[in-house]
């Protein structure tokens, strides 16, 4: 069974910076994942933050480029992305997502999703 366990967000204030963690487990029983980081504010849309390919590549969001950086750790069973310069336009929930059919994280069609962690910013 797919789990992934985002924790981190809180609420900070505007220009701090905070990282965000996504624990996961029973993506080993398939061939080969990606992983993506994606946010919905109050009343928006969700939209899709930063992605980790299988190949180990990355893309960042132009909204965020510059400020977020998604990673995992050696083990490849936490996916991170730290926050840096954080705008009150940036809170949001934010959650963590895995694809396991073929193709690119960056595309979206995920197939397993967190909870979500929430993160606030205030002026």
């Amino acid at each position: 069974q797919v789990q992934l366990v985002e924790s981190g967000g809180r609420s900070v204030q505007a220009g701090e910076s905070l990282r965000l963690s996504c624990a996961r487990s029973g993506l080993s029983s398939f061939r080969s994942h990606c992983m993506a980081w994606f946010r919905q504010g109050s009343g928006k849309a969700r939209e899709q933050v930063a992605a980790l390919e299988r190949d180990g590549s990355s893309s960042i969001s132009g909204s965020v480029k510059g400020r977020f950086t998604i990673s995992q750790n050696a083990d490849k069973d936490i996916l991170y992305l730290q926050m840096n310069s954080l705008k009150p336009e940036d809170g949001a929930m934010y959650y963590c997502a895995a694809r396991v059919n073929p193709g690119f994280c960056a595309y979206g069609g995920m197939d397993y999703w967190g909870n979500g962690t929430l993160v606030s910013i205030s002026s």
